[in-house]
């Protein structure tokens, strides 16, 4: 059993010992609200060089900064706007709460299979919250409508998680996206109060690093792109 999340990065995650230290020059170069003057090439570059990291630390964004990255992730585009999307917010003691969550939907999953979770496992998936100082859980609230399919629903759920990490970024904070087997286990969502239609698209853990930002390789666009006219 995989007892720890997926980052939904595929495989882009940096551990802060996989880069050096330079977190003055980190933060100044994530955060393009420094300059109100942006180009639009800047502000395209910036985009591209978001990166998943995955050890964070504090400070972690206060409670006005993370209103105001969800004010941003909210106008994701939203047909009839339905707004099919929810935000809690789980950091200091709460984190070990859902700790406790991940563990009884780590044991369950185990017993379904007949195994049992060693103590290691057991210890590593209570810890998983642990991993930064703030996490970001965004759950679906579906709605029935006769022209907004559940896909569309879920696809504003991943735009507004998009949103977010941006708006995150721009503050000065690092991020990752994780889901992982776990997620949708029922001990997880009856956690976070989540309906049997409904989904946790992602837990958005956030914080502060230390890496220095590396620049991503390259990706080719041309074999994922067509012009029709």
């Amino acid at each position: 059993m995989n007892s720890s999340e997926d980052n939904m990065d595929n495989g882009n995650e940096l551990d802060s010992n996989e880069l050096n230290s330079n977190s003055e020059e980190n933060q100044a170069e994530s955060s393009i609200g420094a300059n109100a003057q942006v180009t639009d090439e800047q502000l395209i570059n910036w985009i591209k060089s978001r990166r998943s990291i995955g050890n964070l630390s504090i400070p972690a964004p206060t409670e006005s900064q993370i209103r105001a990255a969800i004010s941003c992730a909210v106008t994701a585009p939203d047909h009839k706007k339905l707004r099919p999307w929810r935000f809690i917010v789980t950091q200091g003691n709460a984190r070990h709460d859902l700790g406790r969550a991940f563990l009884a939907a780590a044991e369950a999953q185990a017993a379904q299979e007949g195994e049992e979770l060693s103590e290691k496992s057991r210890k590593k998936t209570y810890n998983m919250p642990l991993r930064a100082p703030v996490i970001i859980t965004v759950v679906t609230h579906m709605q029935v409508h006769k022209k907004v399919p559940p896909f569309e629903q879920m696809l504003s759920a991943g735009a507004a998680v998009q949103n977010l990490i941006l708006a995150l970024q721009a503050q000065g904070f690092s991020t990752v996206w994780r889901t992982g087997l776990l997620a949708n286990e029922p001990a997880v969502k009856a956690y976070f109060g989540v309906g049997a239609d409904d989904y946790v698209t992602a837990f958005v853990y956030t914080g502060s690093s230390l890496c220095d930002m590396p620049t991503r390789k390259p990706i080719d666009i041309e074999p994922l792109l067509r012009f029709e006219s």
